[in-house]
C-alpha cells in the first residue's frame, strides 16, 4: 500500500506540471485540487479574480463554523526566463533524493503534503475544521492571499490558526518583516534647460524625494523596538529605482521613484507614509504649482504586505513546535501570508518542507527528507485532531 509520502511525491510531480508562473493562469492546477479535496469528502470554494484566469481555493474538512485550523499555501511560482536549468523546470525530476522542479519547494511541496493527506485529515477532523487555502498571485504581492481574506470576512467566517508552508526546512517561524512597495510618479512641466525657472523639472522634485526617504531611513533607526530580533531591527527602506528626463537640454516633465519599505511594526508604516504626504503636501508641491498649477505627485501602491509580528500568545506557534519537535522558533527576512491572517484575527505561523535557499533559482529542488518530515507532522497534526 502507498505511503502518504509516496502519494505526496505523485501529486507533487503533478503540480510541478502546472506552469503556473505569476502572470499565468493557475486554473488547471486549482481544478485539480478541487477534484482531490472534494474526492477526499471536503466542501470545496473556488473564488476567481475579477479576469477570471486565476483563482483562489479554499476547502474544508470536518464540521461547519469558526475555530478551524487553516493550511495555506500559493499557487502560483516565479519565472524560469534567463535562468540556467540542467532539466526541464515543468517536468519533475527525482535524484539523489531530491524533486527538482519549478516550485517543488516554493511551495507546491507543501500544497501536495496537505492534499495528499486530506483522505486521512477526513477520517480523524471530527471535532475542530481543517480548511486548505491556496491562492494566486503571492509573489507579485500577496494578491490572492488579500482577496482570500476579503472573502472569509464577506462569509463571516473565522478560523483560529493558520499554518503556512512556506520553504523553512521545517523550522517553526513566528515573525517576519512586511513588504510595501511604491511607484511615486512626479508629473511637472517641460520646457528648455536655459530657461529653468519656467518649467517644473520633475527629477530635481523626485530627487528631493529620495532625499526626504534617506533621512526617514535614519530616523527609522531611533524607532527600532527595544528587544527587536529582526536583523536589522529596525524598519527599512530602499530607493530601488529612479527614472525622469530624454535629453540634457530638456526640463523633464515626469519622473518616477520606485521604493520599498519593510516595517517591523505596522505603526512605521504610517509614520513613514504620515510624513512623506506631509513633506508632499506643505513643501514640493506648493514649489512645483507656484510655476504650474497642474503639477502633481502620485504614488502608486504596488503591494503592502502585512508582516507577521511575534506575540506572546500564539497557537499555532505553541502547535507547531509540539508537532515538530522544534525547541525554539525563529524569524526570517522574507515575507509570506502569514500577516495577513493574522491581521484577520487569526494566530499565524510559517513552516514547512525545503529551503528558502532553493527557491527562485534555476534547477529548485525540495529533499525527500524535508517532505517527509512535513508528511509526519501532518499526521501528527490530525491524529491530534482525531483525539
Amino acid at each position: 500500500m502507498a505511503s502518504h509520502l509516496d502519494h505526496t511525491t505523485e501529486l507533487l510531480s503533478r503540480l510541478i506540471s502546472y506552469p503556473t508562473i505569476s502572470d499565468q493562469s493557475n486554473l488547471d492546477m486549482i481544478a485539480e485540487l478541487s477534484e482531490r479535496l472534494g474526492d477526499a469528502g471536503a466542501r470545496v470554494d473556488v473564488w476567481y479574480d475579477e479576469t477570471g484566469a486565476k483563482a483562489n481555493l479554499f476547502a474544508t474538512l470536518g464540521p461547519e463554523g469558526d475555530g478551524g485550523i487553516v493550511l495555506s499555501g500559493h499557487t502560483d511560482v516565479v519565472p524560469v526566463a534567463d535562468q540556467e536549468w540542467t532539466s526541464d523546470p515543468f517536468i519533475a525530476e527525482t535524484r539523489d533524493d531530491r524533486v527538482f522542479g519549478r516550485g517543488s519547494c516554493d511551495m507546491k511541496g507543501f500544497i501536495a503534503a496537505c492534499v495528499a493527506l486530506a483522505p486521512y485529515f477526513a477520517q480523524r477532523a471530527r471535532h475542530r475544521p481543517v480548511h486548505f487555502a491556496f491562492t494566486y498571485d503571492e509573489e507579485t504581492g500577496c494578491f490572492g492571499g488579500q482577496a482570500l481574506i476579503e472573502s472569509l470576512r464577506e462569509k463571516a467566517l473565522r478560523p483560529s490558526l493558520a499554518i503556512v508552508g512556506e520553504p523553512t526546512s521545517m523550522r517553526v517561524i513566528e515573525g517576519h518583516k512586511g513588504c510595501f512597495e511604491y511607484s511615486t510618479h512626479f508629473h511637472g512641466l517641460a520646457g528648455h534647460g536655459s530657461a529653468p525657472d519656467r518649467g517644473v523639472n520633475a527629477a530635481e522634485y523626485a530627487a528631493r524625494y529620495v532625499n526626504r526617504l534617506l533621512d526617514l531611513k535614519d530616523e527609522l533607526r531611533a524607532r527600532a523596538p527595544e528587544g527587536g530580533r529582526f536583523d536589522p531591527p529596525w524598519t527599512t527602506i530602499n530607493t530601488g529605482a529612479f527614472h525622469g528626463g530624454v535629453a540634457h537640454n530638456v526640463i523633464p516633465s515626469a519622473a518616477r521613484v520606485d521604493w520599498e519599505m519593510r516595517p517591523v511594526q505596522a505603526s512605521d508604516a504610517h509614520f513613514v507614509k504620515d510624513n512623506l504626504r506631509d513633506y508632499c503636501e506643505r513643501v514640493l508641491l506648493p514649489l512645483m504649482r507656484a510655476v504650474d498649477p497642474e503639477a502633481r505627485i502620485d504614488t502608486e501602491i504596488i503591494s503592502e504586505v502585512t508582516g507577521l509580528e511575534p506575540a506572546d500568545a500564539n497557537e499555532a506557534r505553541a502547535i507547531m513546535m509540539e508537532l515538530t519537535g522544534a525547541e525554539k522558533s525563529d524569524l526570517v527576512a522574507f515575507g509570506t501570508e502569514a500577516g495577513l491572517f493574522q491581521q484577520y484575527g487569526l494566530s499565524a505561523v510559517v513552516c514547512g518542507p525545503g529551503s528558502i535557499e532553493q527557491a527562485h533559482k534555476a534547477d529548485e529542488f525540495i529533499a525527500l527528507d524535508q517532505l517527509s518530515q512535513c508528511v509526519g507532522m501532518l499526521e501528527r497534526l490530525a491524529d491530534n485532531l482525531g483525539s
